[in-house]
């Protein structure tokens, strides 16, 4: 495990006291915790990116037309609207 040393001004050093103490953690873990969130946030764009390379519109429609042509169950609906018209997309769509 690496070690690094940081430098905080002391009202974020205080925060950041106070808030491992409410957690019940260590300040390096709960540091750790936000490196990690904050990483993973600026990874995901990337991430995405790249499975987007390997998509296809050909694909797509593969697995739009192997889904079931179903209503949703009434817990999975948007509470206060009504399901618009199904209808599949043209297999010569071009958007």
């Amino acid at each position: 495990m690496a070690k690094l040393r940081v430098r905080l001004p002391d009202s974020l050093h205080k925060q950041l006291r106070e808030c491992a103490r409410r957690e019940g953690t260590s300040i390096n873990q709960l540091i750790s915790s936000a490196v990690a969130e904050k990483l993973a946030a600026l990874l995901t764009e990337d991430y995405l990116a790249e499975r987007a390379k390997r998509g296809s519109r050909k694909k797509f429609l593969a697995a739009l037309k192997s889904a079931p042509d179903v209503e949703p169950e009434a817990f999975d609906r948007l509470s206060g609207t009504q399901a618009p018209p199904r209808r599949r997309p043209s297999q010569n769509a071009d958007a």
